[in-house]
């Protein structure tokens, strides 16, 4: 993970406010399903620290549960370090770090699924003041990636 991108402390001024989102979500990973499952949710999105952070909670009503993203800009390395904390069991996931290049933006890290360690990928896509899309994809090997939730946001 030595290719990963910088960033800057803007590069997430645009999630700021209220948004509804459409999720896609694979319920079977990483063993070549097409199962998915599609679902609604809300989420606000605030800057704190001017820019260097920011927080953001995404309600899921039809599941029944909330999630929290909390992501903290390094000034140093210039790099963003995204965190995920789950209602339902409280627990901070391990990081994916990176940035944007344009509305692109790419972040890696290490995780555990299912018992198997995995490298996990987030891709952000800005597509506008109104629009947003995030990708999240596993991977065995570092080199084949599955995609296995998005989430298409529509400005609320």
């Amino acid at each position: 993970m030595t290719d990963l991108r910088h960033g800057d402390p803007h590069d997430f001024d645009f999630l700021a406010g209220r948004w509804q989102v459409a999720n896609r979500r694979l319920t079977t990973r990483l063993a070549g399903a097409d199962d998915w499952a599609e679902f609604p949710a809300t989420s606000w999105c605030e800057p704190r620290l001017g820019g260097a952070a920011n927080v953001d909670q995404l309600d899921f009503p039809t599941l029944g549960f909330s999630g929290l993203t909390l992501r903290l800009f390094d000034h140093a390395a210039r790099r963003w370090s995204i965190y995920w904390i789950n209602g339902r069991d409280g627990v901070l996931t391990p990081p994916v770090q990176g940035g944007f290049d344009g509305d692109r933006g790419e972040f890696l890290g290490r995780d555990r699924h299912a018992g198997r360690d995995v490298d996990v990928r987030f891709l952000w896509t800005r597509r506008g003041a109104d629009s947003a899309r995030w990708e999240q994809s596993f991977s065995l090997d570092g080199r084949t990636w599955e995609i296995n939730w998005t989430m298409d946001f529509t400005r609320a």
